[in-house]
Formats: structure tokens, sequence, C-alpha cells
């Protein structure tokens, strides 16, 4: 799933590409809302919360979308023809560009003025004008029992934070995904930590947390089950965790972690 940072940056080329400009075109592909006609509006800015985009047109008018597993956006200049793939959930274009979202798992129309009831339940925003440490923190400590490799993915808790960044953090900490919220010491480093790495890799589609760019060397421990830790050379471990139904698999080195 794309994380915060690929969401901010895919909000700022949408709202690039769109602000400021009518829609000559606007065609959801989605069964509750082809009726809808977004022409003649203006798109107004589009901006990301955690992992949810926010499209708002004139007239108080918002496009909810996420991205969930496989979703994207491209720009594409306004004259390339896009044809009719079953991918498509949306299309938004102006006299310059258009913007398509390729199999979105969230598309809905709503209010501006009731943004709230699908992004209100959200905590600070890593990457947003709202980020709020020491609430990101107080909200992690509200269950101490937790595992702090769920709690960080909560986006209740702190949002815009997936599965890579999640590993990659509590390996920077030294903290074994198992271990209670309430056993983490420095949890307010830990969450500085996570804002850092994002910052750091929201001007690109991708994430690297090493310093070192070059593919295959980019994570300490994300996506390398059974291979040295950079550290220590103990092998990576992975496993499932979280709720029946809601695990996610994590990485972890056993020596670094403990």
């Amino acid at each position: 799933m794309p994380e915060g940072d690929t969401v901010w940056l895919t909000a700022r080329r949408l709202h690039e590409a769109l602000a400021g400009r009518v829609l000559t075109r606007s065609d959801v592909r989605v069964p509750r809302y082809a009726t809808t006609s977004l022409a003649g509006r203006a798109v107004t800015e589009v901006v990301a919360r955690g992992k949810h985009l926010l499209i708002r047109v004139e007239g108080g008018i918002t496009v909810h979308t996420h991205l969930r597993m496989d979703g994207s956006w491209r720009v594409r200049p306004a004259s390339e023809r896009i044809g009719g793939s079953h991918r498509i959930r949306l299309v938004l274009a102006n006299d310059t560009w258009q913007a398509v979202g390729y199999q979105l798992g969230i598309v809905e129309v709503l209010p501006t003025a009731r943004e709230a009831s699908v992004v209100g339940h959200l905590g600070p925003d890593l990457l947003g004008p709202d980020w709020d440490e020491a609430e990101a923190a107080r909200r992690l400590r509200a269950a101490p029992a937790r595992a702090i490799g769920e709690a960080l993915l909560d986006q209740r808790n702190l949002a815009g934070i997936g599965n890579l960044y999640k590993a990659e953090v509590l390996f920077l900490r030294g903290v074994d995904p198992w271990r209670p919220v309430g056993e983490v010491a420095a949890l307010d480093a830990l969450v500085t930590t996570a804002q850092r790495l994002m910052d750091a890799n929201k001007e690109r589609f991708s994430q690297v947390t090493t310093g070192v760019q070059r593919p295959g060397e980019q994570t300490w421990v994300y996506g390398r089950a059974g291979r040295p830790c950079r550290r220590c050379r103990t092998p990576i471990r992975s496993a499932e965790q979280g709720a029946e139904t809601a695990e996610r698999i994590t990485f972890w080195c056993p020596h670094c972690q403990s």
C-alpha cells in the first residue's frame, strides 16, 4: 500500500495540474457517482491527509480518493488518448492536463463541509500542517498493552505511516515490533524518527532509509527476510502481525531489536 509520502507527492502533482483551472471533463467510473459531473467547475486545491487524497472543487465539493493497495494517479496532457481501460476509476481534465486514477480503492464525491466524515478519525498527519509529535505519542500511549508494530499502523494514532516505515523506524530505534507500547522507551523520539524519514522521502516516489539509493540497498530490514542485517549480520526475520484478517507482514532483526 502506498505510504503517506507517496500520497503527499501525488497530491502535489495533482494540485499543480488541476488547481486554479476549470474542469472540462469529469468521468467518475463508479456506479454510485456515474451521473456526477464536475465539468465547468474549477479545482481549488488538492491536499493529502495521511493516505487520503482530497480534491476540492468550487461550489463546496470534494472528491475523496484512497489508493489502497493497487491504486495510482497519472497526469497526462489533455490531448493524449487514454482509452477505456477497465482499471480507470476517475478522470478529471482541463484544457491542459488530465488526471487519471487507476484502480483507486475509494472514490466518492461529498460536500467539502463533510470531509470530517471520511478523514476526521485520523491522527496527526506526519507530513501535514497539523503534525503534532506530542499528540501522536499521546494517542499511542493510550493503549499501552498493544504491540508497537500494530499501534504505528493504526491511522487513528498518526496518519500516513505504512508497513515499510513501521519496520524501518522500529529497526532504527532498536525496538522489537511486538514490544508493548508501554514498554517502549523514548516514544516521542520514535515518532520523530518516523516523521523525519517520511519528510526526507516525500519529494520522490521511492523510499530510502539507509541513505543509499542503489537498488537493493535502500532499506535496513523491510523486504530483506533471510538476508543478513546490515549492522550485525544476523538473518532478518519476517512474520505476520496484527489482528486476524488485518495481518501485515513485518521485518526485524532479532539481535538489533531485542
